[in-house]
């Protein structure tokens, strides 16, 4: 059995859409137990006869504002989050979903589970919609405003083997976010990360990529530093939400905008599913020495099931052993410094 432990309390809904996303998600699939950690009473409020989960008491939770996580997780240790990443520190779970604070998440998952040994950052990895259907993956998307060059080689690694057990792509590309896609354009952290790709075997570099192609291109992998890679993924969000918005005034400013809404519902539909962030689950959190999924604050029952979904995925891909026998071929950076600590 996969076992995962779910921070219950976590989101801007709490039990009310992560109990009945841990219900659906057992439904589909037999090979996995949950553990909600969080207000037992409240938890139970939403519970079937289901068996394949237990609750296990927190007295407090984390708040979404949080503005000190490194404080809210060395005080907080009886929190929802803290408790369920604490249970796969010990080995009683395989891995966490939480929709709670991202930096609490963050920096508790950095504190309790630590990073693997060769990592030596952590990031946020979300997969974002392409024009082909797929999905790529994006990152780092906030977990580092900065990043060095070597530490942007450890995390496209990282991404390949994700991109092939999970994406099931067969040698997937990698692309540097910048601006120009000609070699030696960017800043001088970009040109020396477009030296290490390019000379790294460990990869399928295929070179720099404009932002205007973040949908269309054909790389699998988008990588570049936390500041760039929020913006990034915050334009996106912001982007589809405006269209969304236009389309509707649109529709609804003209008899015949609202006849042929009619005829185009269903393809309306499906351009909505292939934007919404709640179809692909969460966030895994690279580098660390187990799955951790972050899903979105506003999470739904449908997101937290997909959340679900991909920590079942990562576990049973067995990500973290892969990725680990992959990074014990890289070269050795420890000339430049060494943050493993």
């Amino acid at each position: 059995m996969i076992k995962i432990a779910l921070d219950a309390m976590g989101g801007d809904f709490g039990p009310s859409v992560t109990v009945k996303g841990a219900l659906k998600a057992l439904e589909q699939f037999s090979d996995i137990t949950i553990q909600l950690f969080g207000d037992q009473n409240q938890i139970e409020k939403y519970l079937t006869g289901e068996s394949r989960i237990t609750i296990v008491h927190s007295d407090s939770v984390i708040d979404m504002g949080e503005q000190n996580p490194v404080r809210a997780i060395r005080n907080q240790r009886d929190s929802s989050m803290v408790m369920a990443m604490q249970s796969v520190k010990d080995g009683k779970n395989d891995a966490v979903v939480s929709a709670g604070a991202t930096q609490a998440l963050v920096v508790g998952a950095h504190l309790i589970i630590r990073r693997m040994e060769k990592m030596r950052r952590v990031a946020l990895a979300p997969i974002i919609p392409s024009l082909d259907k797929r999905g790529k993956i994006l990152l780092d998307v906030g977990a580092n405003i900065e990043l060095r060059p070597e530490h942007l080689l450890e995390l496209a690694i990282y991404a390949t083997v994700v991109a092939e057990l999970y994406l099931k792509r067969d040698k997937p590309t990698v692309g540097l976010i910048n601006i120009g896609v000609e070699e030696g354009k960017g800043r001088e952290i970009d040109k020396q990360t477009f030296n290490y790709l390019k000379e790294s075997k460990l990869i399928n570099f295929f070179g720099n990529v404009e932002s205007q192609e973040i949908f269309t291109t054909k790389c699998d992998i988008l990588i570049t530093d936390g500041f760039t890679g929020n913006i990034v993924l915050k334009t996106m969000e912001g982007t589809a939400k405006a269209l969304g918005e236009m389309l509707k005034e649109e529709i609804g400013s003209s008899f015949g905008g609202k006849i042929g809404y009619l005829f185009m519902k269903k393809n309306l539909g499906r351009f909505a599913k292939r934007l919404d962030a709640s179809e692909i689950g969460g966030t895994l959190i690279y580098g660390l020495n187990s799955p951790v999924i972050k899903a979105h604050g506003a999470s739904n029952e449908l997101a937290i099931f997909n959340a679900i979904r991909q920590a079942r995925a990562f576990v049973e891909a067995n990500i973290i052993e892969k990725v680990s026998e992959h990074l014990n071929q890289m070269p050795d950076f420890s000339e430049v410094g060494d943050d493993n600590k």
